[in-house]
């Protein structure tokens, strides 16, 4: 029985290290493994917040305010009679702005007509002068709201058509 009792506790120790080897590397792969996931993560969070860095505070949607119908006034030549027809449409982005845009909306039209009727077809004539009249035009509205103590954020004046004759 002593070269029995001798084989087993040969082999006894052999197998206690062997699962203690399996432990240690099962350890250190899934050490590896969480290590290895928590830098992938940290990267992306990372590289999300960066592309959101760049891109700003989000903005609302645009909101369009058509003002209907279009402005057809006559233009100061001397030489003949000549129209200006503009379709025109503003620009917020804020709620409160687009419900003052409504209520307030033939004290614009009147203040627009006015300022159309001042231009003349050499005025209007070139690229530049048509972007003074949106300026000023812009100008003008938001004068017309600040006099009624309403929101006034409007970003633009656009024309969708712009036509003399």
């Amino acid at each position: 029985m002593s070269s029995t009792a001798e084989a087993t506790a040969k082999t006894t120790p052999k197998k206690k290290g062997r699962k203690l080897l399996w432990v240690i590397v099962t350890v250190c792969v899934l050490g590896g493994a969480g290590g290895g996931g928590w830098w992938w993560w940290q990267a992306r969070q990372n590289a999300t917040h960066a592309v959101q860095k760049k891109a700003g505070p989000v903005r609302s949607p645009a909101q369009y305010f058509a003002l209907e119908p279009a402005f057809v006034v006559n233009l100061t030549d001397d030489d003949s009679v000549r129209y200006l027809q503009a379709d025109v449409q503003l620009v917020t982005r804020d709620a409160d702005t687009r419900t003052a845009l409504e209520q307030h909306a033939p004290a614009i039209r009147n203040r627009l007509l006015l300022l159309f009727g001042q231009q003349s077809s050499a005025q209007l004539g070139q690229r530049s002068g048509k972007e003074r009249l949106q300026a000023s035009a812009l100008t003008e509205v938001r004068q017309v709201l600040r006099q009624e103590a309403a929101a006034d954020k409007i970003e633009a004046v656009i024309f969708t058509s712009l036509v003399t004759q």
